[in-house]
């Protein structure tokens, strides 16, 4: 089923970046939207990111003042691509570009397989367009547009060595002014293999009569923010670093866009590779100085290359707007379930229904063909971790008709593990806690076993099912416990703690799922009341 925002309000904020005093701190969305790319358009800013295979995909959020950001839709809620109804991870939508141009919103992106895509729309929290294929190639990664006040429009991308051959350049084409298609294979402006390497992630800008392609290099981790310059759109191009880690704890910071206020601020918004949490977005003061480059954070030394702030004034934007963070609990009272779920592949509307009187309902489907754990199942329902440390907690009613039905609680990474019941062979419920690792090399694979586990049968029956509240712990560095309850105030831990891990390109995830583990065509259910995300710093 379509993931569409819930309108519940939220119990508790999770991870605000407005300090209320006119100040905020970094990072402004502790969650994973990488490669994040942003606009302002009168007194609204929008921002895009990467979903890679998770659907829907291209997150849309909304910002008045570019540290209060709401998730508001997604750009596509499939992807009609061949393989996409299975887990393809770390394929998919790679580094998109929002645009604002010709009284429309454009959005390009491309997956790395397949070629350059380009969709659009009237008002950005409105439908958007179905996919339009602008370019079939392997490797052209992380596109953007520009127009040029001439009325000629150009194309700027990377390369993804791994299908292209290429590595550290950067490529701008001559494009359609209507976006549909790229007029000829295009020019290599900048090779950055000697002092810029691995760059990528190029977004085009014009100010002041030069051309300026910002770009990260140096590697997601360790890499920095790479300006161009250039008062001719193919070239040649000046280089300067304008920021980098320095003596800041912000590692990476690097891959973004920027914007220009009314009130003349200029500010970019970036990513930090955080592992487990994922590429968690930051926002700086962006200066120009005489010469024309501009100088992203606080240049400390005076070089011309900034660093990372932790907590700074907000952007004067002309007005003071309420505290807003995206949705993370969801109480399933709506028709629809909250905006933050995110399936692992294209959906199926027979996966999942809410219903008020009841809540989530997951319907108990099976594995597909070949596949033996959850790391190659796609109806698994999850969405970002929202904060440094939380405690997430469920209620689950487990409805199971045939041996395998299974569902309950997950930790998602190419190292996962879910506290579950599952029935069993003798028609019994058991609760375990099992855990997975992704296979070497293999993108669909992965062991798994069970840790620990307990027998559950006296707490239910077949005819009324199981009832049980799971809850996940997690704090620095990623590192999680499960627990169990009976009433939902007493809860035991079970297992070991577990570190989570990143997916390919992607932070870890978390959520709830029921599925079939014997191929089974099941009726069975498992049953999510609710779904409750707290800070812990606000528990203590």
């Amino acid at each position: 089923m379509s993931t569409t925002q819930s309108g519940q309000e939220r119990k508790t904020p999770i991870w605000v970046a407005d300090q209320g005093d006119g100040t905020y701190r970094n990072p402004i969305l502790h969650a994973d939207y990488s490669d994040p790319d942003v606009i302002r358009v009168g007194d609204d800013f929008y921002m895009t990111a990467s979903s890679f295979s998770h659907i829907p995909g291209l997150p849309i959020l909304h910002s008045k003042d570019l540290v209060n950001w709401k998730l508001v839709r997604y750009a596509i809620e499939r992807l009609d691509l061949p393989g996409y109804d299975v887990p393809l991870h770390g394929k998919g939508v790679w580094a998109p570009s929002i645009r604002y141009h010709d009284g429309k919103y454009w959005i390009f992106f491309s997956t790395p397989d397949e070629g350059i895509f380009m969709t659009t729309a009237d008002h950005p929290e409105d439908e958007w367009s179905p996919l339009h294929l602008v370019h079939e190639v392997k490797g052209w990664i992380d596109p953007c547009p520009f127009w040029d006040d001439d009325g000629q429009a150009y194309l700027v991308h990377a390369f993804a060595h791994s299908r292209s051959g290429i590595k550290s350049k950067i490529k701008v084409c001559r494009m359609a002014p209507d976006g549909s298609r790229l007029l000829d294979e295009g020019q290599i402006v900048f090779d950055g293999t000697a002092h810029h390497p691995t760059i990528e992630g190029p977004k085009f800008y014009k100010r002041e009569g030069y051309y300026y392609i910002f770009a990260p290099a140096g590697g997601v981790k360790p890499g920095w923010q790479t300006v161009l310059r250039s008062k001719q759109v193919f070239g040649p191009y000046e280089d300067r670093i304008v920021m980098h880690q320095g003596a800041s704890t912000v590692n990476g910071p690097h891959q973004g866009g920027y914007v220009e206020l009314e009130s003349g601020e200029s500010w970019f918004i970036h990513f930090q590779d955080r592992d487990a949490y994922g590429r968690i977005v930051h926002l700086q003061p962006m200066s120009w100085n005489e010469d024309g480059w501009p100088v992203i954070g606080i240049d400390r030394e005076g070089t011309g290359t900034g660093e990372p702030v932790n907590v700074y004034t907000k952007p004067d934007v002309g007005a003071t707007y309420p505290v807003m963070v995206p949705d993370v609990s969801d109480d399933f009272q709506r028709e629809r379930m909250g905006i933050q779920w995110q399936w692992q592949a294209n959906s199926r509307p027979e996966w999942a229904e809410v219903a008020p009187d009841k809540g989530l309902v997951l319907h108990m489907h099976p594995y597909p063909e070949g596949i033996q754990s959850l790391f190659g199942v796609p109806q698994l329902l999850m969405q970002k971790f929202p904060a440094s440390a939380f405690e997430a907690t469920t209620k689950l009613t487990f409805l199971p008709k045939e041996e395998g039905d299974r569902a309950g609680l997950l930790v998602f990474g190419d190292q996962y593990a879910c506290l579950c019941l599952t029935k069993t062979e003798s028609g019994a419920a058991r609760l375990s806690l099992s855990r997975g690792a992704k296979q070497p090399d293999n993108h669909v694979h992965a062991d798994e076993w069970e840790e620990t586990g307990l027998d559950w049968s006296d707490h239910g029956s077949q005819e009324i099912g199981w009832t049980i509240h799971l809850r996940l712990t997690l704090e620095e560095p990623a590192r999680c416990q499960f627990s169990w309850s009976e009433d939902g105030a007493d809860f035991q831990p079970i297992g070991s703690p577990f570190t989570a891990t990143t997916a390919l390109w992607v932070g870890a995830k978390m959520g709830v799922f029921a599925v079939n583990t014997r191929s089974t065509n099941s009726e069975g259910q498992g049953v999510f009341r609710y779904f409750d995300v707290k800070e812990i710093n606000h528990l203590l």
